[in-house]
């Protein structure tokens, strides 16, 4: 007697409550995904194998872009209105204080900073501004932006950053440091683009035997 043939169902699946499932993920990484904006100044910095990080927190950044140009950023609000009363006081420049404030960084001589203030955030680029003037010993504005910075922290010093671009030149560096001297900022951190200690050498063997780093 043959056996019984049992009938063949469907192996077909209804996908609708899936493909609803996959749209509402997709959906919900769009709208929560944070896009990385791109920097208002462009700066490669040289590569390093120091392990020290950067501080979070009463950060004063010197800014140098390829083109030798520099720019001044701190985040604490504070200190910034401080800084643009002292400078409505003395040089009588007529600075909105809430705008200098919020700004992320400047990079306008004093007397085109109020002009500077003004410009929307898409126009403060670095390519598309001067930055701060210092050309020449006369005429070297940081000297006056580090002795506010120094006056605004109240003998308190700040952690002083310096970023700098592989392609900027040696006079440009000069100058900013010449600022610091000359306003008692002798310890400072250079951020660069840190990379893994090459095998074989005198600090992968420290690193390997569990000795302390000194950066």
């Amino acid at each position: 007697m043959g056996r019984a043939k049992l009938p063949r169902k469907s192996t077909s699946i209804d996908m609708t409550a899936m493909c609803d499932v996959a749209f509402l993920l997709l959906s919900f990484f769009i709208l929560t995904t944070k896009f990385k904006p791109s920097e208002a100044i462009a700066v490669v910095t040289p590569k390093s194998v120091a392990a020290k990080v950067a501080p979070q927190k009463d950060i004063v950044e010197i800014i140098i872009d390829k083109d030798g140009k520099v720019f001044l950023a701190m985040d604490d609000e504070g200190k910034k209105e401080i800084i643009a009363n002292a400078l409505n006081d003395t040089r009588n420049l007529g600075l909105d204080v809430n705008a200098f404030k919020k700004a992320q960084f400047f990079g306008a001589s004093f007397a085109s900073l109020a002009s500077f203030l003004k410009l929307p955030e898409d126009q403060r680029k670095g390519n598309l501004l001067p930055g701060i003037p210092i050309q020449d010993t006369a005429n070297n504005e940081l000297v006056t932006w580090m002795a506010l910075v120094r006056d605004a922290y109240q003998g308190q010093k700040p952690n002083l950053l310096l970023k700098g671009d592989n392609m900027a030149k040696y006079p440009a560096f000069k100058s900013v440091v010449d600022a610091f001297k000359k306003n008692e900022f002798l310890k400072f951190q250079l951020v660069t683009n840190p990379e893994n200690v090459p095998e074989g050498t005198d600090l992968w063997k420290k690193a390997q035997s569990g000795e302390k780093r000194e950066d």
